[in-house]
């Protein structure tokens, strides 16, 4: 564990770490193991309510609000700087609670929940301001902050989720209560002994663990909260929603995915193959993002799939905290058994298996699952519209460009795609065509924060990035004066 000890994890309410009302706690779990890692203070509706309250009154207190967006962007830039001097300690914490490649957390995870910070921390000084004048009259826009804003994060990216979200809405002057999942709250819970060491006032950030049906409720019927934004899968959001439909508080809501990730028989192959197995395997296939139904043109059907194949063979599965392991363990045992019964069932349906398929032997004591092929699936197939969230890619063959869109588009979902091609007029017939809040042309992955972010139809509501964050995490108000 390079040294790195793992603690007991309480609350972070009002700048101090408590234990829940009820004294009740729950243990999260290694992944790689299944063995204990930590007792977590178990938070319920009464410690949820009085955090909010807290949130409330620091945020009517001015503490925070009221500092000027420099002050704001100082202390914001701090807390960046006191990630990166302790990356290695919350990448290993990461690893070792969601079961991820340790290369995967200290190369990217906890570096960019880093960059989340600063970037926001800087952009909110440069936000611009509208201003009118009409015969004798001004009128200008006043971005104010909305209030306690209620954030929800899943359990596959905690840390730069976490950040992702707060650092927009502590950036535009909001008070935070976080709930971190239950299968992964450790990193979580320790940005608020770096928001402490920066100077961030006590109640401005807040940080709960415990269940989604008390503490998850309380954060989204709350009337002082004003704002929720939430990452997870498709149903909870819909009952967050209607949860937040009784006080008209907006919502922003990042879903499910089952994105297509289409290769074109003119695509540069082998580089269409290293960016579908990094979409697809990376973070064990626990990522909305993934690029889960590969659409193969059939003219390069067979040589595509048989590179593929041969390049998933060489993926190393094992210990998330060896440096040459390339995909670690499944969050939890459930889930490992879920991911087990969708191989199954596509099996059944009449997919074919090119590689995995079963646990990785040798390494029983863990949530390992092989990387996983199916192919000649068909789109109708519940494999190919069910979100599996995890190390499985069907593979489904096409004939005509129109027909690619046409099986894209098939699907409740539209988070994100991958378009592989040489022919750029292509490439932007297709990228027009696919319903889709994200695609990407030759590439996988890659975010420039100041861009939109959210997907469509079951893949949530809402946009955030840049300014579209700042959009969402405050109130405009017009002020119209007489010359």
């Amino acid at each position: 564990m390079n040294g790195i000890q793992i603690r007991d994890a309480k609350l972070f309410i009002n700048g101090e770490y408590v234990e829940a009302i009820s004294g009740k706690t729950f243990d999260s779990i290694n992944p790689a193991t299944n063995e204990k890692l930590a007792t977590v203070a178990c938070a319920d509706e009464r410690d949820t309510n009085r955090t909010i309250e807290i949130a409330q009154g620091a945020f009517e207190s001015g503490v925070w609000s009221k500092k000027s967006v420099e002050e704001r962007s100082d202390i914001l830039c701090r807390m960046s700087d006191l990630i990166m001097e302790r990356v290695q300690e919350l990448a290993t914490v990461e690893t070792m609670d969601v079961g991820k490649p340790i290369k995967e957390s200290l190369g990217f995870d906890i570096p960019r929940a880093a960059q989340n910070l600063r970037f926001f921390a800087e952009m909110a000084k440069y936000i611009h301001h509208e201003h009118y004048d009409k015969h004798n009259y001004m009128s200008y826009a006043k971005y104010a902050p909305a209030g306690v804003t209620s954030l929800i994060i899943p359990w596959n990216l905690p840390f730069m989720q976490m950040t992702w979200k707060a650092s927009a809405a502590l950036a535009a002057g909001n008070t935070v209560v976080v709930k971190p999942a239950s299968y992964t709250p450790l990193s979580a819970l320790m940005l608020g002994e770096i928001a402490n060491e920066a100077g961030l006032p006590p109640g401005v950030l807040n940080i709960l663990t415990g269940p989604g049906g008390t503490v998850g409720t309380a954060m989204t019927t709350h009337p002082h909260v004003r704002r929720i934004s939430f990452v997870g899968e498709t149903t909870t959001g819909k009952t967050i929603m209607r949860n937040a439909a009784e006080q008209l508080i907006p919502v922003s809501l990042e879903l499910g995915g089952k994105s297509a990730n289409i290769v074109f028989e003119d695509a540069d192959l082998d580089k269409a193959v290293k960016g579908s197995l990094e979409a697809i395997f990376r973070n064990q296939g626990e990522i909305c993002l993934a690029g889960s139904r590969l659409l193969v043109q059939e003219s390069v059907y067979e040589q595509f799939l048989d590179k593929f194949v041969a390049a998933v063979k060489q993926i190393k599965v094992g210990d998330p905290l060896d440096e040459d392991t390339d995909m670690g363990a499944l969050v939890s045992k459930s889930h490992l058994e879920t991911v087990e019964e969708y191989v199954q069932i596509g099996l059944a349906e009449g997919a074919k298996l090119a590689c995995g398929g079963k646990r990785v032997a040798g390494l029983a004591k863990g949530n390992y699952y092989e990387p996983t092929v199916l192919y000649d699936v068909d789109n109708k197939m519940r494999v190919a519209q069910e979100e599996i969230f995890g190390p499985v890619l069907v593979v489904i063959p096409f004939k005509t460009e129109e027909e690619a869109i046409r099986i894209a588009n098939d699907s409740i979902y539209g988070l994100a795609g991958v378009v592989w091609t040489s022919d750029l007029r292509r490439a932007h017939r297709v990228a027009a065509s696919v319903n889709s809040g994200l695609l990407w042309i030759n590439c996988w992955y890659v975010r420039d924060l100041r861009t939109p972010f959210g997907g469509s139809k079951a893949s949530g509501i809402g946009r955030e990035g840049g300014r579209h964050s700042f959009d969402f995490y405050t109130e405009a108000k017009t002020i119209t004066m007489k010359l």
